[in-house]
């Protein structure tokens, strides 16, 4: 963690981004629950892994890990054993963000820097999560879904 206390380390495993995840609900005086599964026939992308085949071709035990984080924004992370997550942020999903992008992403929503973008013709609207280093992760959602966290953004 720097001294703006973002986390701008290399997460190797699901393990080091789940304590990762801990701190940040700790920073932000959030609650989280973490499930895990461990083992080829747990995780969701290894669905064809065969009746007892718990590791990959090279012996490894993929591990995949969800965590919920309470109050609001709604927040849930997938950690996939492949590198990447899948973050939902009051129902709009974000695929396939890289495991080292998460803290700054959670940073950014629950730091107030994440917002709504709208237009009135054709009415829609986009979640902006700026993260640093001038990247940002865009989704688009309708603006009649609008949850009242998401309204509250709304630029």
């Amino acid at each position: 963690m720097d001294h703006s206390g973002h986390y701008r380390d290399h997460l190797p495993t699901t393990e080091a981004a789940v304590g990762v995840l801990h701190a940040i609900a700790a920073q932000y005086g959030r609650k989280i629950e973490v499930t895990h599964d461990i083992g080829a026939d747990r995780t969701s992308r290894r669905s064809a892994a065969g009746f007892g085949v718990t590791t990959d071709p090279d012996g490894s035990l993929p591990h995949e890990a969800y965590a919920e984080f309470g109050g609001a924004p709604r927040v849930s992370v997938r950690l996939f054993p492949e590198d990447d997550a899948l973050i939902t942020v009051e129902g709009v999903a974000f695929h396939d963000v890289p495991r080292d992008d998460v803290p700054g992403f959670l940073h950014s929503v629950f730091g107030g820097l994440s917002h709504v973008r709208a237009r009135r013709f054709p009415p829609a609207a986009t979640l902006v999560v700026p993260l640093p280093g001038d990247r940002t992760y865009r989704e688009y959602l309708a603006a009649h879904l609008l949850t009242p966290w998401l309204s509250s953004r709304v630029r």
